[in-house]
């Protein structure tokens, strides 16, 4: 391949990190009997705990892109597992809210949290203008993928 611009060349390392984070995802999902549907559920939630934002059922089954039955068998089995609980809404005790619990997460940070890490440690040596221009780029890209779908 000839000389690439230093844009391609951004846009071809991003291909190469997705890549290796879905691989480093797939063996976390396989070493602890999980779906991959299960890992974007748990990081679904944690996400949604992080924003402060209450997870109902129908909720995460619509980010999962699943249908009810679907989503009831899914957070059954994460159910079983012991990675997330229903509980009941504070203000209204009819809504049905998904929660990860404590193991989970550190299940993930087991897993995860060497290379978190990694990539905060590589932050720090940034500036805030040069740390606003990666989190824009990720933004957009994120923001092309999901207009995408």
């Amino acid at each position: 391949m000839g000389n690439l611009g230093p844009e391609m060349e951004v846009v071809h390392l991003l291909r190469a990190v997705t890549v290796e984070l879905g691989l480093h995802s797939a063996r976390f999902a396989h070493r602890n009997g999980m779906h991959p549907t299960d890992v974007r559920a748990l990081i679904a939630l944690m996400d949604a705990s992080r924003a402060g934002t209450e997870m109902t059922v129908g909720r995460l089954g619509a980010a999962l892109g699943l249908n009810s039955a679907g989503t009831t068998a899914l957070i059954d089995r994460m159910e079983r597992a012991g990675q997330v609980r229903r509980v009941r809404g504070a203000g209204d005790r009819r809504r049905v809210l998904v929660e990860v619990t404590e193991t989970a997460v550190e299940l993930g940070w087991a897993s995860f949290g060497p290379l978190i890490t990694a990539a905060v440690e590589l932050l720090r040596v940034y500036d805030e203008r040069e740390l606003a221009a990666v989190k824009g780029f990720l933004a957009g890209v994120l923001e092309a993928a999901t207009h995408g779908k």
